[in-house]
């Protein structure tokens, strides 16, 4: 690690100075109630992504800092750090990425994002409504890139924006980078999807596969976004060890077949019923 102490304040920092962790920043405290109640504020309304940022302010991992330091003060962290020190310009500009050829990373990110009518910004916005503080250390640094790369994880995964979709994703990532708050989301909301259908569709296996594939592959918070983007994307998940999402795929078959609409999942069973 390139690690330095700060002369006369002991703080531990990158080789340019910036702090692992700013003196002023608070600490998170750990309440499981809390975050209940925030999970049951985001069953209601699944687009109020405010929601997710504060479930996982309540659960905060107790190791987050030592991941922290063992990304950002190493070599290939402080490389990241100069090479991409804010996602969100790199993933909006659409016009550049869509200069990669057809059938790479950044081609079916563009897709996905305009399709959804979605972008890096508007999920800055959204955090940004917590209103929390902002600070110029490594944490934030870390933190910021974790947000960031949620929807290019769509994209590499193969996991869509649906109800179990999200659930796989937050799943894969606690496979990567374990909170409780990825798994009071990821299985909390599988069991609910399972509570309000009775269908055969396995939602249980999709999960844990989306679980297990994130523990198999390498962190990709560690690797440089824009190499990735470059890549075509199925020699992306080639390499990446990403297998086909099965048993997602398989829940989508089924739910068509039983008339459920695969992206409707949380609607009221009245509402599915009326819909069908």
């Amino acid at each position: 690690m390139r690690e330095q102490t700060l002369p006369q304040t002991g703080i531990e920092a990158a080789s340019d100075g910036t702090p692992l962790r700013d003196p002023a920043r608070g600490r998170l405290k750990y309440s499981l109630p809390k975050a209940y109640g925030h999970f049951r504020d985001l069953l209601k309304d699944k687009e109020e992504t405010s929601h997710v940022f504060k479930i996982f302010e309540s659960l905060p991992a107790k190791d987050f800092e030592d991941r922290v330091r063992r990304v950002t003060l190493s070599p290939e962290g402080e490389q990241l750090r100069r090479d991409e020190p804010y996602l969100p310009t790199i993933l909006d500009d659409h016009e550049t990425l869509r200069q990669y050829p057809e059938g790479s990373v950044a081609h079916a990110y563009c897709d996905f994002m305009e399709r959804e009518g979605l972008s890096a910004a508007g999920l800055v916005a959204e955090a940004e409504k917590l209103g929390r503080p902002k600070y110029n250390d490594l944490i934030q640094w870390y933190a910021n890139r974790s947000r960031d790369t949620h929807d290019l994880l769509h994209i590499l995964t193969g996991y869509g924006r649906d109800g179990l979709g999200e659930q796989c994703v937050l799943l894969f990532t606690h496979g990567q980078q374990p909170s409780h708050g990825h798994l009071l989301i990821g299985y909390a909301g599988a069991h609910h999807i399972r509570k309000l259908h009775k269908s055969k569709a396995p939602v249980i296996k999709a999960v844990r596969q989306a679980h297990q594939t994130g523990k198999d592959c390498p962190m990709l918070l560690r690797l440089p976004i824009k190499l990735l983007l470059s890549m075509q994307l199925e020699d992306a998940r080639a390499e990446l060890g990403i297998p086909e999402p099965t048993w997602y795929n398989e829940c989508h078959r089924i739910w068509r077949e039983e008339g459920i609409d695969p992206y409707d999942l949380l609607a009221p069973v009245q509402e599915q019923a009326e819909a069908a």
